[in-house]
Order: C-alpha cells, then structure tokens, then sequence
C-alpha cells in the first residue's frame, strides 16, 4: 500500500494517561431539578456541574432571541449596522408581535421608526417579538431569510443541536434547541461581545409610555447574577439561560420545560447556590505546563510537547473524594512542520465515566521537516508497526 493512502485512513489515535498526576476529585453529588431540561457549568474550566437530558433538543420559545441577538451584535461587529440605524415596525411586526398578538411584546407603535439601540433592549428586557420582527425584516427582508443567517452563525459558532426558523422563537414546526447548545450560545455572547453583554442586567426599560421589568428572575434576587434571557411556549415549558458570577467564579445555567414561572425562579436559584455551595475550582495545570507528547511523523523530532495556552482548572465538589480520568485525543500521526502554538489536541477529563472538561492543547515548540532520511524511517516504522 502506498503511504500516503495508508496515512490518510490512519485512525484517531487515542491517549490514556492514567491519573495525569491529577488531584483527586468528587463523584457527581447528587442533586435533582424538575426542569425536563438543565445545563449548569463552570466558566472558566468548562467543568460540567450538572446536567439532565442537556443534549435533547426542544422548541426554544424566547430562548432563540439569544440567536438572533447573535447575528445583529456580529453585524455591529463586522460594521456592516449601528446602534444608531433605524428599523421600520411593519403591519406584520405589529399583527405578529405587537400588543394585540397576545406574545411578549415591547409596544412598537406601526410604521414607527425606531433606533436599533432601543430594539435591543426591547428584545432583551421586554423580550418583544415586535422589536425581533422588525430588525429580521430590516437586515434580510423577512424571517425566513433573516433564519438562515442565524442558521449560519450558530454552525459558525459550534452549535450542533439547533435549528431556528424564526427571530422570535414564536412556535414553528422544525424549530428546535439543546440545554448543551443554548449555554455554548451563553458563553460565546458573553466573551464575544462584553459592550453588549450589560445590556442584559439592565432591570428595566420603557417604551411607548410602558415600564417593563427584565423577566430574569436570578436578577436582583441572586446574589452575582447578570443575564441572560427568559422563554416561554406552551410546548417548551419555562425556560432561562442565566449567568451568575460570584468572587471571580462565572456559572452558566439553563433550565427548560419547568411548569410555571414560580417554578423556574425557585429551581434556577437553588441550583445556582447549589453549584457554588457544593463545588470549588482546583487548578490542575498552569499554562505552558507540561501535560503529554504526541507523536509527530516526518520531523527534524519525533515527538512535541502538548500544554495549554491558559491555565486549566476543573470545578469539582467538595466531598465524596473520587478519581479522575484524563485522555488526551488527536488526529495522528501529526505531520511536521508544526508551529509552536498551534492547536493539535484536545484534553479530556471523566469523573465516574462522564466527561466533565474538556479543553484544547497546544504546541510547546515548532518542530521542523525531518531530513530524508529521517523522514524514511517515519514511514517505514509507520507501515510496520503503525503509530502507538
């Protein structure tokens, strides 16, 4: 067989490193919710706290704003609009969601200019499908082309369990999201767009003569809680995607399919406090600290070191002392030249058999193309005994 096609068949090569010298760590402590749906996870290592039914999809209801916030920050982003511009509240806007439409709403008054700024806030305080409607129509002329661009962006962004049909999250056959999506969404807007992200603990906003409250119900009620969105469809259930950030430590939570709006406040706050309460983070490597060597075929070094690019800590409970598992997970054999810095492997963490970290790894050093000869044996020692 020739090489290179023996090369490009080559599988994933898989790495177990027992214990990496890693601290020990609790097994899942036990804790129950009545949302059908729940996501709580750790900022900054990625550590998952607690997770039910997170990759399940369900109708997003408001939830999908978050989307559609997405594309119009990007827009900013990319200069293509301004908090300044001005959007048109069309008959279909105002029939569609509008006060009389019976949906959440911000009041737009028909044919009524209004600047992008306040329909922001009108969709992230008042959660107005108005406002939703307006800004789809004035970026790609209807909902339907103004979803594929959400579409877009969410497979931009890594979301692999979503599907948007509308700006509004308003209920629509084929529409649908995951716990596990909706808090990588979360994340991405909260580290993507910080000018934006205070928008989201804003506590009121008054539009059209009318004062609505921001229905997050941790704001104000918990303590370190600064966004993000509430949604609510008869077939979804009540739903948030919240933040909660305490003495440097950030929670993501997201809850669906709870029964009432009661309901989602009490289950959202006892498992915020939950998380903080029973868990503490534990840095297990510092950044450009030593975690493993990958295999490196054709360079001047047969091997390079992997570490991280930022220091790696894990969440982890406080009692019921377990043990960890660690993998570290590349595409090999990695062909030279290599950068250093470049990403080329990803470092797995299981507590009791679920994956609770996961983040990349990068190279320590460059590593350059081997001589001839060098490169001869790699390819011999390749189709003799394969890279192990």
């Amino acid at each position: 067989m020739h090489f290179s096609k023996f090369y490009m068949t080559f599988a994933k090569v898989i790495l177990l490193i027992a214990m990496l010298g890693l601290p020990s760590v609790a097994q899942a402590q036990i804790f129950q919710t009545k949302a059908k749906h729940a996501l709580l996870i750790d900022w900054d290592s990625g550590s998952v706290l607690f997770a039910k039914d997170e990759k399940a999809t369900f109708p997003p209801a408001s939830l999908a704003k978050l989307m559609t916030l997405e594309v119009v920050f990007n827009a900013i982003a990319q200069g293509e609009l301004t908090l300044d511009d001005e959007f048109l509240i069309s008959e279909n806007a105002w029939r569609t969601g509008g006060g009389s439409s019976g949906g959440s709403t911000m009041f737009a008054k028909l044919d009524s200019s209004i600047r992008l700024q306040d329909l922001l806030m009108g969709i992230i305080v008042q959660s107005g499908n108005d406002a939703c409607i307006a800004i789809a129509e004035g970026m790609a002329g209807n909902e339907e082309s103004f979803a594929q661009l959400m579409n877009n962006r969410a497979k931009l962004i890594g979301l692999k369990d979503s599907y948007f049909v509308n700006s509004t999250g308003l209920p629509a056959e084929g529409q649908f999201v995951s716990a596990q999506d909706l808090a990588l969404l979360a994340k991405h807007l909260i580290k993507t767009y910080p000018e934006f992200y205070e928008y989201f603990s804003v506590p009121e906003f008054k539009w059209n003569g009318i004062t609505q409250r921001n229905r997050n119900p941790l704001l104000g009620q918990t303590a370190g809680a600064d966004g993000l969105k509430t949604g609510y469809t008869k077939a979804s259930g009540y739903g948030v995607v919240a933040s909660v950030l305490r003495n440097d430590q950030r929670l993501l939570l997201v809850l669906s399919g709870l029964k009432s709006k009661k309901e989602r406040s009490i289950e959202s706050r006892k498992i915020v406090d939950w998380g903080f309460r029973a868990f503490v983070s534990e840095r297990i490597y510092e950044t450009d600290e030593e975690i493993a060597f990958a295999s490196v075929y054709g360079g001047d070094q047969s091997k390079v070191m992997l570490v991280s690019d930022k220091p790696v800590s894990l969440f982890m409970p406080r009692s019921k002392r377990g043990s960890l598992k660690a993998r570290v997970v590349y595409q090999g054999p990695i062909k030279a030249p290599i950068a250093e810095g470049d990403e080329i492997a990803t470092l797995k963490v299981w507590s009791d058999k679920k994956l609770i970290m996961e983040t990349p790894l990068v190279a320590a050093h460059s590593v350059g193309t081997g001589t001839l000869t060098q490169r001869a044996l790699d390819a011999v020692h390749h189709l003799l005994l394969g890279w192990l």
